[in-house]
């Protein structure tokens, strides 16, 4: 996300804690969607873009008798996911790999899995094209697309408002991302040969997740991100900074 190489170092770790503090705020409702797929327990499952094998892990557990794969660019995620994974036994395996180049055959899985992916690269639709090719006729793909348009919070001491209508247009324009792509996957999945397209929203607020795991989430976006926001949008790390300070303020302040 940034040309400055300490910045994509902070990024990394602070991706490393959103990983556990996303899944944490999100597996409760996505399971649930997860069993609606009426899945046999008997599976191949992908899971792209792994990372730190938060949920790789825990469609092991949801899926028992099933075969894993998971794959990202990170060599070091790969490791933590190995250890993460240990316990599980043979059936789980991870290996470094390509979203735009997946080293498997065709029709090869009964469900694909890319998670808190596809806001982050360029040219999405080639990656969702590539998962649609390892997916088995009857299969499901799965994704967990963000859309940063989709942020609110009352009451604010800033215009925090006016920082995710402005920001998210600028940033993804600068490094070639799409952070709308919450609302735009619809239109590109109907490019593709799938059918039975359905969208489900995760709902992640104050109502359904405690407090503390969303300023987890808001605090590991502040250490990792404001440097190269400031790079990237009219918003300059300052601003950044006091800006989430004030999001996060707001998701622990009781009324908020």
């Amino acid at each position: 996300h940034s040309n400055n190489p300490q910045h994509r170092q902070m990024a990394d770790a602070s991706m490393v804690r959103n990983l556990a503090h996303q899944a944490e705020a999100i597996w409760p409702q996505e399971s649930e969607i997860f069993r609606s797929y009426g899945l046999t327990d008997d599976l191949d499952i992908l899971d792209v873009g792994c990372g730190t094998g938060e949920i790789t892990a825990r469609l092991a557990a949801l899926y028992p008798r099933s075969v894993l794969a998971g794959v990202d660019l990170i060599e070091r995620h790969l490791e933590l996911a190995r250890g993460r994974c240990a316990g599980i036994g043979g059936r789980v395996a991870f290996r470094k790999a390509d979203a735009f180049a997946l080293p498997f055959a065709d029709a090869a899985f009964d469900l694909v899995v890319c998670r808190h992916v596809l806001q982050a690269v360029p040219h999405p639709h080639e990656a969702m094209a590539e998962m649609v090719r390892v997916l088995r006729p009857g299969g499901r793909l799965h994704l967990l697309v963000e859309d940063y348009g989709m942020i609110h919070m009352h009451p604010t001491r800033l215009n925090v408002d006016r920082f995710w209508v402005d920001g998210p247009p600028a940033y993804g324009a600068a490094v070639g991302t799409d952070l709308h792509i919450g609302r735009t996957a619809y239109g590109r999945l109907k490019t593709l040969p799938v059918t039975d397209i359905a969208q489900h929203y995760v709902v992640v607020d104050t109502l359904r997740v405690p407090r503390e795991t969303i300023a987890s989430i808001w605090e590991a976006w502040r250490d990792g991100y404001v440097d190269a926001i400031g790079e990237h949008t009219r918003f300059t790390s300052r601003q950044a900074r006091d800006l989430f300070e004030d999001m996060i303020a707001c998701i622990l302040n009781p009324d908020g």
